[in-house]
């Protein structure tokens, strides 16, 4: 009787050994799992969807009140059949002052003369061919900028067609010459805005000062 009593406790012992052991591995089954489970959540939310959809890598915007004016960054070259000024009072790589006031900003910028010629400039309004609002007292246009414009100068009230492309829809419009003047007039470089701009036409010789 006591041999079948101390079997019958052995046998109780291992199935309690048994369970047991069951349970802890039952235990790192779940925790295994949980933690796969947090890797997994966590790598999503460190990489963000189409991200490399929303960047264009290299693309350039110009805001600012310039953009109203709708002035290239670079200006070109100076047109056909002008004159340089032989003696201008800046000459070009001269560090200046401008008091013109084309754009906003533009007054009391530093700028570096890169052309100075000898020509008749005009102010015009005009209607852009694209159909935007009418643009008045546009400063400036040179004689060598119009569409078979005969002698310079021309009479203020002049009909005339332009040749320049300073601004979008310029380029072929039908304008009225304000006024114009006889002053040496320049190309220059500056900075308005963040905007660095090259070649910027035009600026005339009583629009600019000594800079220092």
């Amino acid at each position: 009787m006591k041999h079948h009593t101390t079997l019958v406790a052995l046998t109780l012992t291992s199935v309690l050994a048994l369970a047991a052991c069951g349970g802890e591995t039952g235990t790192d089954t779940t925790t295994t799992t949980a933690t796969s489970e947090t890797t997994t959540t966590t790598s999503a939310a460190e990489t963000p969807t189409g991200t490399s959809d929303t960047t264009t890598p290299g693309s350039t915007m110009h805001g600012g009140p310039h953009g109203a004016h709708d002035h290239p960054a670079h200006g070109g070259q100076p047109p056909a059949g002008i004159q340089t000024e032989e003696n201008p009072t800046y000459p070009v790589g001269s560090q200046v002052i401008l008091t013109a006031d084309h754009m906003p900003g533009m007054d009391g910028a530093e700028a570096t003369i890169s052309g100075a010629f000898d020509t008749t400039v005009y102010s015009v309004s005009f209607i852009p061919r694209h159909g935007g609002e009418p643009v008045t007292d546009h400063r400036w246009v040179v004689h060598e900028e119009l569409v078979n414009p005969g002698e310079a100068p021309l009479p203020d009230g002049t009909q005339v067609v332009l040749d320049a492309g300073h601004m979008s829809g310029m380029q072929g419009a039908e304008a009225t010459i304000d006024y114009s003047t006889q002053e040496t007039v320049y190309m220059v470089d500056l900075t308005v805005d963040g905007m660095h701009m090259t070649n910027h036409k035009w600026v005339t010789e009583s629009e600019i000062m000594p800079a220092g």
